[in-house]
């Protein structure tokens, strides 16, 4: 049985905030994170990252870019709606 990766970054003000691992998508040679927040009402709310690695350590970014986030929000959407 799989155990749920937990993710915990620091927010804007400086708080720790934990997320859920739903999944890791590849696109433009980048490693990109969908995050569910613990404790959030919203099941369907997800927040997606970019994944940076330095080394064996790893941090999640926030998408600074809006195309970038736009293209790679857009290739989410795609592959869901192959399923």
């Amino acid at each position: 049985m799989e155990e749920n990766k937990i993710i915990e970054t620091i927010d804007e003000e400086g708080n720790p905030v934990k997320f859920e691992l739903y999944n890791i998508i590849e696109f433009e040679d980048k490693d990109y994170a969908l995050l569910r927040p613990l404790g959030s009402e919203d099941t369907e709310e997800l927040v997606l990252m970019e994944i940076v690695a330095d080394g064996e350590e790893y941090s999640f970014e926030t998408i600074e870019d809006d195309d970038e986030f736009e293209r790679v929000s857009e290739y989410i959407e795609s592959l869901e709606d192959e399923e």
